[in-house]
């Protein structure tokens, strides 16, 4: 038997950080004298102490850490495991992204975004059209784009999508993605024939990851604002260049366009 300080040393864990294994029930001492509260550990829970200390390493909470000793095998305890270390990639995406957005609005001297005012004529196109959750949006996406990919074999045009302004200020809102087409599409299942119809789009284009296209907007929304516009309708966004054509993000362009019309003056 080895002694609390003994099982300490050998696990690199603290006295402290046992006792707090031992009140949370991850790790059980092996024996404790009854008359003196002392711990006493088996040198087989060294293995144990360890998996628990890399877990936690990781962020894992100590519900979840149980939930990982107790599972039934281990094809389980790698389930929990990679669900854990999803959501981390998640986190860290969401960083990377946050800071991407943070060094170009940091900059002493933000470059002025290239924008103009384009009238877009009606297109036909096939779409896949919901009302979706902001958080949701990416999942959707890729499940709508798959079904329009299937449905239309030669579009004659890069694929875009329209999103509402609720989605962005209240967190829920319609988004309309699509393929333009020559000639009507048959209904087949989320997919729709339509036509969007013409606009007058106040016109950027973001070059690059999609991490920072939050402050390409911004750059937008001050050209609108500085040259009394109103946005009127959805976000259009045309996705020229992305992950679907090349893996070399510094090749995405995505055009995003503003629906406007003149306040007052002109351009």
């Amino acid at each position: 038997m080895l002694t609390i300080g003994e099982f300490a040393q050998m696990t690199h864990l603290s006295v402290r950080t046992l006792r707090r294994y031992h009140e949370a029930g991850l790790l059980e001492p092996a024996h404790v004298d009854p008359s003196s509260s002392y711990r006493y550990y088996d040198a087989a829970q060294i293995p144990t102490a360890q998996v628990i200390s890399q877990l936690r390493e990781l962020d894992v909470p100590l519900a979840d850490v149980r939930r990982i000793l107790l599972a039934p095998d281990p094809a389980a305890r790698a389930a929990y495991v990679t669900e854990h270390l999803q959501r981390l990639e998640d986190q860290l995406a969401r960083t990377q992204a946050a800071v991407a957005s943070l060094h170009r609005l940091l900059r002493p001297e933000p470059a002025d975004v290239a924008v103009e005012l384009r009238q877009v004529p009606a297109r036909r196109v096939a779409a896949v059209e919901a009302t979706v959750a902001h958080a949701d949006v990416l999942v959707w996406y890729a499940g709508a784009m798959a079904e329009l990919d299937a449905a239309v074999r030669e579009p004659v045009g890069p694929v875009g999508g329209l999103y509402d302004n609720a989605l962005f200020t209240e967190g829920r809102g319609r988004v309309l993605v699509y393929v333009p087409v020559a000639a009507p599409v048959p209904a087949v299942g989320r997919v729709r024939g339509t036509e969007l119809p013409g606009a007058e789009l106040a016109v950027a284009v973001h070059a690059g990851v999609h991490d920072t296209i939050d402050v390409t907007y911004g750059e937008l929304g001050r050209w609108v604002a500085d040259h009394a516009l109103a946005v009127a309708g959805p976000v259009h966004e045309t996705y020229l260049r992305g992950p679907r054509d090349t893996p070399v993000a510094a090749h995405w362009r995505t055009e995003i366009g503003w629906p406007v019309f003149r306040v007052t003056g002109t351009v």
